[in-house]
């Protein structure tokens, strides 16, 4: 009987059993349809979904293509510039002008960082305003000063650069002498690669030129130079040099030049022509091309020698402001290449 009990028994309990989930499911399937969760639109401004779009697609590239090694924070290569056009559509054209926007600012952040660095680890004042690591850019017309001062008209034709206002504060405080003389200098690992120069024209390998300022009011970070100082330093828009004050310059007692053409020695009063213009020079770097105007022509020469004052010793850099110069030519640069060519 016992057992006829629970054989009762079992299918009672097993169907409880089985009913439960089906009451439990009904009251879940209750519970879903009384419970609707409300969704709330969301609306951005259209900057933030361009730039959240512009990250992604930076993102993609940079795990799609492997990055260029770049040996030097300080490097700006010029052909990695991506071009902008809206004919591949106004997204590519606005991420290319980004992109490099980013790569100008990352190079400016270098040199804002190092000349941080100078004024941080400068043992007194003077020492925190004399020197600067620069970003080049060719000096064109508009900083050409008004007409009546002394270098209108001579932006090309002269060694003056235009510098950041703290080289101004350097002459304040150390009280430089005129001429105010000012290096430039290529540094290794961090200025670009020697540029190619135009077709006629020989690199002349110059690590260093000198030269004054036309003014004090470039950016913080940059400077301006004439071409011909650009060319004689192989440098392209962009590079990255180092400048200082100095006052280290000899005087200057005798030049050397080699016109690159001989019409200019058949100009009769050529010495005086040479005196007028060398006035446009503080000082004369050897192994560098200088060019002069005269009757509307521009007339190029080679510095072949200088030698400083007293004893003439021969020196890479002279002062021609204020000094009694010595100057003579040498064979003209033409009628050397004509005698190449008989032979």
């Amino acid at each position: 009987m016992a057992w006829a009990r629970c054989a009762w028994s079992s299918p009672s309990a097993a169907t409880a059993r089985d009913q439960a989930p089906a009451k439990r499911g009904k009251k879940h399937e209750a519970d879903t349809r009384t419970y609707q969760p409300q969704t709330t639109k969301i609306s951005m401004p259209r900057s933030i979904v361009l730039l959240f779009a512009l990250r992604l697609a930076t993102v993609s590239s940079s795990t799609s293509s492997p990055p260029v090694p770049v040996s030097s924070p300080f490097v700006f290569d010029i052909a990695n510039q991506r071009p902008v056009s809206f004919r591949s559509g106004p997204f590519k054209a606005v991420l290319s002008k980004w992109e490099n926007a980013r790569d100008l600012a990352l190079l400016e952040q270098s040199v804002e960082d190092h000349n941080a660095e100078i004024v941080a680890t400068a043992p007194d004042v003077v020492s925190a305003v004399t020197s600067r690591r620069l970003i080049v850019l060719p000096l064109d017309e508009r900083f050409d000063p008004p007409a009546g001062m002394f270098s209108h008209g001579h932006v090309q034709t002269g060694d003056k650069m235009s510098l950041p206002a703290c080289f101004w504060q350097a002459i304040q405080k150390k009280v430089a002498e005129a001429p105010w003389l000012f290096e430039v200098s290529r540094v290794d690992g961090v200025t670009g690669t020697r540029a190619v120069l135009p077709i006629g024209q020989e690199d002349a390998g110059l690590e260093r030129v000198c030269g004054g300022a036309i003014d004090f009011r470039s950016p913080s970070n940059y400077v301006f130079l004439p071409r011909w100082m650009m060319l004689a330093l192989a440098l392209k828009p962009r590079d990255v040099v180092d400048v200082r004050l100095i006052e280290d310059v000899p005087p200057g007692s005798a030049v050397r030049l080699r016109p690159h053409r001989s019409e200019f020695l058949q100009i009769s009063n050529h010495q005086a022509v040479l005196e007028t213009e060398l006035k446009h020079y503080s000082a004369l770097t050897r192994g560098s091309t200088i060019p002069f105007d005269y009757m509307g022509k521009r007339y190029h020469f080679d510095v072949v020698d200088l030698r400083s004052s007293p004893r003439g010793e021969k020196v890479p850099m002279a002062k021609v402001q204020d000094c009694d110069l010595a100057a003579e030519f040498t064979k003209a640069k033409d009628q050397m290449k004509a005698k190449d060519k008989k032979k």
